[in-house]
């Protein structure tokens, strides 16, 4: 996913397979497998393009975000008690960020763009495409499932036909 939400545009499995080649060996099955298994969760949207597919993220990695902090929040017994530990946690930096995001929600105003330092390092040749608006309704629940990265479920040259743990389909 992380790969998907940096260029932010549709992408196929040989431009992921390409950018993670140029830290590590990796199959082409094994990210068209990752790829394949993030569609099948609702977590990205796919279209035939010739014999290859272009996937998209179906939400903002933001709003992923927004989602996990709101399942765990939700979970708790006691939410005062929870954010107050959670807070506790934070930087000076992210209790800087949640100040500001608080006068966001309070005056209606929109959240800023990332930051240089937000930016991803490398973006492909292609332009990207411009972010849109963030709606945390739109992701799925599944959120557990979800690797962070195609990278985590790199092991190697994997049998597309086998399932994890070597059990088939």
């Amino acid at each position: 996913m992380t790969r998907v939400w940096k260029w932010n545009r549709p992408v196929t499995v040989r431009e992921v397979l390409e950018d993670l080649q140029r830290e590590r060996t990796i199959a082409y099955t094994t990210v068209m497998t990752v790829l394949d298994n993030l569609h099948q969760k609702g977590w990205v949207r796919r279209e035939a393009e010739g014999r290859a597919y272009r996937y998209e993220a179906v939400s903002t990695r933001a709003a992923y975000a927004a989602a996990l902090m709101n399942e765990a929040w939700s979970r708790s017994d006691n939410a005062a008690a929870a954010l107050v530990a959670f807070f506790g946690m934070m930087s000076d930096e992210q209790r800087q960020a949640l100040r500001d995001a608080v006068r966001m929600v309070e005056g209606g105003t929109e959240v800023p763009a990332p930051g240089p330092e937000e930016q991803p390092a490398e973006q492909p040749a292609e332009q990207p495409a411009e972010e849109p608006a963030e709606d945390s309704s739109e992701v799925p629940e599944v959120m557990g499932e979800v690797p962070d990265t195609a990278e985590a479920a790199d092991t190697g040259d994997e049998n597309p036909d086998s399932a994890p743990g070597g059990r088939g389909r």
